[in-house]
């Protein structure tokens, strides 16, 4: 079973936007979404672009579910699920994550 990793500060988290961090050598984009007051976490690659971008990607919600647009070729991805909108064949990995005492905290 993995332990909680600590990432960053709360207030390193950009609102509205995506940063990325190196987690034991997995690139995660990590959201913060205010309104919601929901943070997630997934692997930074887009699998169609074949680049680790997705933390650039624009977030918002279609359907009333969290999504990152990619900035590549724009696909969504589900923050929750991981699940490609388009195509429902390609997901990315999410990742536990929580704030603990004002840390970031990532399980991988």
């Amino acid at each position: 079973m993995s332990d909680w990793i600590d990432v960053c500060s709360f207030d390193d988290l950009q609102p509205n936007s995506g940063v990325c961090a190196l987690v034991e050598d997995t690139q995660v984009a990590i959201f913060y979404m205010p309104e919601q007051n929901e943070v997630f976490a997934i692997n930074n690659y887009d699998p169609f672009g074949d680049a680790y971008v997705l933390s650039r990607g624009l977030i918002g919600d279609i359907n009333g579910e969290a999504m990152v647009a990619s900035p590549l070729y724009k696909q969504h991805f589900n923050l929750k699920t991981g699940d490609c909108l388009e195509d429902e064949t390609v997901k990315v990995d999410t990742y536990e994550i929580r704030i603990n005492e004002q840390r970031v905290e990532v399980k991988i």
